[in-house]
């Protein structure tokens, strides 16, 4: 099950120079990722807005991408925003583009650029409407300054996938005119429990993703205060929010809504092991395989018609490891049985075609030109959606579609069955985060 090639994306690395928007041209790279940081006030101004100038131009330094920090509104031109593979907002406050700008910063979007919004960005251009939807909420109200509790939701994101699943920390905390939820991928919510103030009902995100009208949108309320640029938690969820943003790291950013957990990190009632190996639970809710050929297998109910999601990240740095997902097979002790009678879709980055990461494993290959575009390298965090609907098994990797498989063997059938995830042998070390799923009415076609 292995072959030469192998599959690597990731963050550019050439050493780039700092710059500034009317810094001459001959200054700055021709290569790589490029940032502008945009921080012009119209109204309120936070005295942490230097400070978030600084922390991004040393993200972009360590990064891999140019940073250019301006507050001229003049520089949301179609032939300057080009230049541009994400543009942050950095506690704007306001009415800070005029119309002319609005309509360039919309092509701009719509051509596939990246939005990243800090804090106040969400005070900013209230009767813009491409503009609201772009950051997903507007600011309604706060209470003062006080430690809270944040709630990681999307532990396979850069931008949260190395935070633990709560995290403490003091910021001022936004309350939003709307719940964006509908609309956009939820990373991290507030337990409004854990502090005082909070006005949404016990909903409350506070940093999200999304698709927008094609381009990129991130959007984190944290950071208002000079101390938060300092702060290496915050800087790597801003870092992988503008990773993200820019394209270089993938993450699924459709809205998630309806999942339930089959295991979200504690306990493992409900699953079984089959045949050797096992799975290590590590105290940061991470399951990693080892040893095998084994799988560790959903007991306690089978499905019929559902969106199975979860997330899985290679151990070894060159991507020589394998493991997979099985669904559609009998209940059974032996892990054989799940091969024999179920569908395996493949995790390994090194094998052909129909037995590598996003095919059905032997019987279908996945779309190797979007599947590749939509992975993250070993290291990094993927996430699977594997949707069931009668005998149709589709595979979305990273929000990205690159599987569609319809079975027709009589002796094999996916309109009822169980899932698992597989333990390959003793050098094959994946592991997986967060399974949850929400069962769909019928049975499809």
């Amino acid at each position: 099950m292995r072959s030469t090639g192998r599959i690597m994306t990731g963050v550019a690395g050439a050493a780039l120079l700092l710059g500034c928007v009317s810094g001459p041209a001959a200054s700055q790279p021709d290569e790589g990722k490029r940032v502008l940081v945009f921080s012009k006030t119209a109204g309120f101004r936070h005295d942490s807005i230097p400070a978030g100038v600084e922390a991004v131009k040393q993200l972009g330094s360590g990064g891999g991408f140019t940073v250019d920090a301006t507050e001229d509104a003049g520089a949301f031109t179609a032939q300057n925003l080009r230049r541009y593979d994400a543009v942050v907002f950095l506690s704007t406050t306001g009415d800070v583009l005029d119309e002319a700008q609005q309509t360039a910063f919309e092509g701009y979007i719509r051509h596939g650029g990246g939005y990243v919004g800090i804090h106040a960005a969400a005070d900013t251009e209230y009767d813009w409407a491409f503009y609201g939807g772009l950051a997903g909420a507007y600011f309604q109200s706060h209470p003062a300054i006080q430690p809270a509790t944040v709630d990681v939701e999307d532990r396979a994101h850069p931008a949260t996938s190395g935070l633990e699943r709560t995290w403490s920390r003091t910021d001022e905390w936004y309350n939003y005119r709307s719940n964006p939820r509908d609309r956009v991928h939820v990373l991290a919510s507030l337990d409004e429990s854990s502090y005082t103030g909070g006005t949404m009902n016990g909903d409350h995100p506070i940093a999200w993703c999304q698709n927008y009208q094609g381009g990129r949108a991130f959007y984190t309320g944290l950071g208002h205060t000079k101390e938060s640029y300092a702060e290496p938690a915050y800087r790597q969820h801003l870092l992988g929010g503008i990773r993200w943003a820019i394209g270089d790291a993938q993450a699924d950013c459709r809205p998630e809504n309806g999942y339930r957990a089959l295991f979200g990190g504690g306990s493992l009632d409900g699953w079984k092991q089959a045949g050797p190996g096992s799975f290590t639970l590590d105290d940061d809710g991470t399951l990693t395989s080892s040893g095998g050929m084994g799988l560790l297998w959903y007991e306690a109910s089978d499905f019929a018609s559902y969106s199975l999601k979860l997330d899985w990240k290679m151990a070894g740095a060159d991507g020589d490891d394998n493991s997979g997902v099985f669904v559609g097979f009998p209940p059974s002790d032996d892990a054989w049985s799940a091969v024999n009678n179920g569908y395996e879709i493949q995790i390994d980055a090194t094998d052909v075609p129909e037995k590598t990461t996003g095919s059905v494993y032997g019987f279908r290959s996945a779309d190797l030109k979007k599947r590749d575009r939509a992975l993250n390298p070993p290291g990094e965090w993927n996430t699977y959606e594997i949707r069931v609907e009668g005998e149709r098994l589709r595979v979305w990797l990273n929000g990205v579609k690159i599987n569609d498989f319809t079975n027709t063997d009589p002796a094999r059938s996916l309109v009822d069955g169980h899932i698992g995830i597989q333990n390959h042998g003793a050098d094959d070390q994946v592991s997986f985060r967060d399974i949850r799923i929400k069962e769909l009415p019928g049975k499809g076609n």
